[in-house]
């Protein structure tokens, strides 16, 4: 089976077993959704969510017959995945945040970071890329203005050159 990674558990929230979540996802009422399956860490362990809610900035969600700090402890620090078979289909030109992450960043050819995450934004999702040479980092906007292409199977997002921008 493959995966799409939708998040982290960052922390623990609670005595009743939520779990403090960084969402990798623009899709989260559809991904965490009341009794649909995630699958926690590298062993996939499946998990059918209780429910989910926004709380600064994190999601907090609770797993069924997992209501318990004792039983989510040792979930923290472990990336959510969903199915790619749960997932409908990206148009042309779409992505999963996952899939961006990690992507090394070119400008007119030269490898100038990595990208760490993506984040939304009011107009526009943007990619923060870390810099190889003095390790700054920087928000991109995903728009066609800025990135010229994305090439999932060379690992690449090439962007375009502009003043200040990187």
């Amino acid at each position: 089976m493959e995966y799409v990674t939708i998040g982290k558990i960052v922390n623990t929230f609670g005595i009743r077993g939520e779990v403090k979540v960084d969402s990798y996802t623009d899709f989260e009422k559809e991904r965490f959704k009341k009794d649909s399956t995630v699958y926690i860490g590298e062993e996939h362990l499946p998990l059918q969510v209780a429910g989910y809610r926004q709380h600064k900035g994190f999601l907090l969600v609770c797993f069924k017959d997992h209501e318990d700090i004792n039983l989510i402890e040792r979930f923290k620090g472990k990336m959510i995945y969903k199915s790619k078979e749960d997932i409908k289909p990206l148009k042309k030109g779409e992505y999963y945040f996952s899939d961006l992450m990690g992507l090394n960043a070119y400008v007119e050819g030269k490898c100038v970071g990595k990208v760490l995450r993506v984040e939304e934004g009011l107009v526009a999702n943007n990619l923060r890329i870390r810099k190889e040479e003095d390790g700054k980092e920087y928000l991109v906007p995903f728009l066609p203005v800025f990135i010229e292409n994305v090439d999932l199977e060379e690992k690449r997002i090439d962007i375009i050159k502009m003043e200040g921008l990187l």
